[in-house]
């Protein structure tokens, strides 16, 4: 097995970032960021061939649309440590005047950014369209993407997944943040999304499970699995099964952290737990 400390010495100092970011605007989401940040690092630093001096169109380069934006928090900073723009610029998230928004957009020209993302369900279908260009321009790179599983209630994501599966669109892996967890509760007392599995493969994708979303190996293992699974006529799912707050013992387990930021003490806390790896901003 490959060596991935680098990674996971990276996933505990984007966790700082994290919850640093939102606490000092006392506001932000830093429930599924931390929940995603083992799959954002792997895939920046380990997996995608993308390059930070950016280009919009990302011509023969890995692309990566954020579809649910609202966890900004682990996006800027995964970007800001593979090169994209300077750590230092995490201090004005949710700030004035930033280019870092509380969702991501595309009008202050912040690098690694290519959509606005905040409505939710929307993420996939530009996906889909990036795909397609990069087959009718004869690139062979990848397109990846990632939705929480609150975010499949919205109607899109099934009217994108059938398109993508019914147009050979085989060069799109698309992630779901398996949770269980959204802002107003448990997925399943909100409106319970079944078997996810089946949905997928129903609606012709082909689907990888990665039980242990949290950990950086079993994330890695499960992107090179997706990968294999490319050029073969159908889009690829990737079931990330994740913990809300991972990392912060006491965001862990509840929806409560969805939307809120932590008070002096409890970041006190959650970076006692998390110990500074790569150096603060």
């Amino acid at each position: 097995m490959a060596d991935t400390q680098h990674l996971k010495d990276l996933v505990t100092q984007v966790r700082r970032d994290i919850v640093r970011q939102v606490h000092a605007v006392s506001s932000g989401h830093p429930g599924g960021s931390l929940g995603c940040t083992e799959f954002l690092v792997t895939l920046y630093n380990e997996v995608m061939d993308h390059d930070p001096s950016f280009n919009m169109d990302g011509v023969n380069e890995d692309l990566f649309f954020l579809s649910n934006g609202h966890i900004s928090p682990v996006f800027y900073s995964v970007l800001a440590r593979s090169g994209y723009f300077p750590v230092e610029e995490l201090s004005t998230f949710r700030k004035l005047n930033t280019r870092l928004q509380g969702h991501p957009t595309t009008h202050e020209g912040l690098p690694g950014v290519r959509i606005a993302s905040g409505s939710l369900g929307q993420g996939m279908s530009v996906a889909i369209g990036a795909a397609a260009v990069k087959k009718l321009n004869g690139d062979t790179k990848t397109v990846f993407t990632l939705h929480g599983d609150g975010e499949l209630q919205e109607g899109q994501i099934w009217e994108a997944a059938m398109y993508a599966a019914a147009n050979d669109v085989d060069n799109l892996i698309s992630t779901i943040d398996v949770n269980g967890q959204q802002i107003d509760g448990s997925t399943d007392q909100v409106l319970a999304l079944g078997d996810l599995r089946d949905k997928f493969e129903a609606f012709g994708w082909k689907v990888v499970t990665v039980t242990k979303g949290n950990d950086v190996d079993a994330v890695l293992a499960g992107i090179k699995e997706a990968l294999t699974l490319t050029g073969k006529k159908q889009p690829i799912c990737i079931l990330l099964h994740t913990e809300m707050g991972n990392g912060i013992d006491f965001m862990m387990g509840s929806h409560a952290w969805h939307g809120i930021a932590p008070n002096d003490e409890q970041l006190a806390e959650a970076l006692r737990q998390n110990p500074e790896t790569l150096g603060d901003y």
